[in-house]
C-alpha cells in the first residue's frame, strides 16, 4: 500500500514536471512568436520612410520668415486684386516658369471643371486656389478668409521634385528626387518686391541683382553665390549649374557637382542657407575669407536660430532620399541591341567603368576629380573646397537630359560627352562605338 502511495505520488510529480514543460514549451512558443512579430528595425524604417517622405514634399523648416516677411514674395504671386503688389501669378504663368501642381491634390470636381474648360488659369485667384489644396509642387501657401496670400514657404520637392505630366503639361502624378529642370528660380525670385536682401548680401545694387537673376535660366541656380558672389564665369557665363537629381544616392559619397558633403550635409547647407529655414549649420570651411568673402563676412559657416526647426527632420528627410531609387527607362525608349555592345565597351574599350564603377556608376570611396584629370575647366570646381568634380551616377541619366550634361549643361547630348572622353583619352571610338554607349546609357 505504502509502494502504491509513492509510486501514486511519483506519477502526479512526473505529471507536474510535464504540465510545466509543456508550458515552457509554448511559453517559449508563445516568446519566439514574438520576437518574430516585433521587428523594431523594420518598423523603425517604414516610419522613416513616411516621415521622410512627408518632410521632403511638405517641409519649409519655418522658412515662410524669409519668402514672406524678407522677400514678400506672396505678394507678388498674390497680385494687387488679392492685397499683393503687380498683376499676380496666374496658373499659367507658373507652369511657365516650371512650377507643376500636384493632380493627386486636386478634387473630383475641380479635374472636372480644368477638363471641361470651366476653370480661368490665366487667373491668379485660380493660383490662391491651388495653394489652398497644397497642390503646387513645393510651395506652402497660407490664403485667409478675404482671398489673401498671407504666407509662403518652400520644400525640397521646388527644386527636386517633377511630375510626369499625365493630366496636362506641367500637372501629374509626382516625380520625388527627379531635377525640375523646367524651374526658373532666377525669374520666380526676381518677381520679389523686395530684393535687399540680396543687395545686402552681395553688396550690389538691385540692377546687378536682377541681372543675375536673369542669367540662370530653366533648371538652374546657384547654391554657391552666397559664398563667394561670384556670379559669372570668366567668359561671361552664368555661375549657375543645373539642378541634381535626388534620386539613385544610395551607396553614393558625394551628392553635388563639385562635392562639399554627403547627402544629409548637403541636406543641411540648403535647409539653412539656400531655402533659409529656422536651423543651425557647422562648416569651419566656409570662414575662409579669401575663398568664401560673402559667407565669412556674413557668419554662414556657424549658423544658429533661436528656434531650430531642422536637425530633428535630417534624419528621415536623408532615409527617404536614399531610399528613391534611379527612375526605369520606358520601354523603347533605347536599342536594346546596340546597348548591349554599348555595355561591352563601357566595361571594356572605353573604359568607362574604370570611374563609373557598376552598378553604383561612380566610384565606392572618394568620387572625386581635378578639372585636368577630365579635360575641363576648373571654375566651378574652384568654388568648392576640394578643387574637383565629382564623378556623376549614370543610373536614371535619361530622366534628366533636359538642360544638357555635365554641372553646367556645357554639352547638349550624351553624344557630345562622349565625345569629349573620346578626344581626350584618345580612346578611338567609331561613331558606331559612340553611338551604342549612347544607347546603353539610356538603358541605366
Amino acid at each position: 500500500m505504502t509502494a502504491a502511495i509513492v509510486g501514486t505520488r511519483a506519477k502526479a510529480v512526473i505529471g507536474v514536471f510535464i504540465v510545466v514543460g509543456l508550458g515552457l514549451v509554448l511559453l517559449g512558443l508563445v516568446l519566439h512568436t514574438s520576437a518574430q512579430a516585433s521587428d523594431p528595425i523594420g518598423e523603425n524604417a517604414q516610419r522613416m520612410l513616411e516621415e521622410g517622405r512627408q518632410i521632403f514634399r511638405y517641409d519649409t523648416f519655418g522658412n515662410e520668415i524669409f519668402w514672406t516677411d524678407t522677400l514678400q514674395l506672396n505678394r507678388a504671386i498674390a497680385g494687387e486684386a488679392h492685397g499683393g503688389v503687380g498683376p499676380g501669378v496666374s496658373p499659367n504663368t507658373a507652369l511657365s516658369v516650371g512650377l507643376k501642381v500636384d493632380a493627386a491634390a486636386l478634387p473630383e470636381d475641380l479635374v472636372a471643371q480644368i477638363q471641361a474648360g470651366e476653370v480661368d488659369l490665366d487667373d491668379p485667384a485660380t493660383t490662391l486656389a491651388l495653394l489652398q489644396l497644397n497642390a503646387v509642387v513645393g510651395v506652402h501657401g497660407v490664403v485667409d478668409d478675404q482671398n489673401n496670400l498671407t504666407s509662403l514657404g518652400v520644400t525640397c520637392a521646388l527644386c527636386h521634385s517633377t511630375v510626369d505630366d499625365s493630366f496636362a503639361p506641367g500637372i501629374g502624378q509626382r516625380l520625388d528626387g527627379w531635377p525640375n529642370r523646367d524651374l526658373n528660380v532666377g525669374a520666380i525670385v526676381s518677381l520679389a518686391p523686395d530684393l535687399s536682401f540680396y543687395v545686402d548680401m552681395l553688396q550690389v545694387d538691385e540692377a546687378t541683382v536682377q541681372q543675375v537673376l536673369a542669367s540662370w535660366g530653366p533648371g538652374k541656380y546657384d547654391a554657391l553665390l552666397n559664398l563667394d558672389g561670384r556670379a559669372f564665369r570668366p567668359d561671361g557665363g552664368s555661375g549657375a549649374t543645373l539642378l541634381p537629381a535626388a534620386y539613385g544616392l544610395a551607396g553614393v559619397n558625394l551628392s553635388t557637382w563639385t562635392g562639399f558633403g554627403s547627402v544629409t550635409y548637403w541636406n543641411a547647407y540648403v535647409a539653412n542657407l539656400q531655402m533659409h529655414g529656422q536651423g543651425q549649420f557647422f562648416d569651419p570651411r566656409l570662414n575662409d575669407p579669401e575663398q568664401y568673402p560673402v559667407a565669412a563676412r556674413e557668419g554662414f559657416g556657424n549658423v544658429r536660430s533661436d528656434q531650430d526647426l531642422i536637425t530633428a527632420r535630417l534624419a528621415a528627410l536623408h532615409f527617404y532620399q536614399l531610399a528613391i531609387p534611379a527612375p526605369i527607362p520606358p520601354e523603347g525608349s533605347f536599342d536594346p541591341e546596340a546597348a548591349a555592345r554599348g555595355e561591352a565597351l563601357f566595361n571594356g574599350a572605353a573604359d568607362c567603368a574604370r570611374c563609373h564603377v557598376p552598378p553604383l556608376f561612380t566610384e565606392p570611396g572618394w568620387n572625386m576629380h581635378t578639372p585636368d584629370e577630365i579635360g575641363i575647366d576648373d571654375f566651378q570646381a574652384s568654388r568648392s573646397p576640394d578643387g574637383a568634380y565629382r564623378t556623376a551616377p549614370l543610373a536614371g541619366i535619361w530622366a534628366r537630359q533636359t538642360g544638357g550634361f555635365y554641372h553646367d549643361g556645357r554639352f547638349a547630348t550624351l553624344n557630345d560627352v562622349v565625345e569629349h572622353y573620346n578626344g581626350f583619352f584618345e580612346l578611338g571610338l567609331a561613331e558606331t562605338d559612340i553611338d551604342d554607349l549612347v544607347q546603353y546609357l539610356l538603358s541605366l
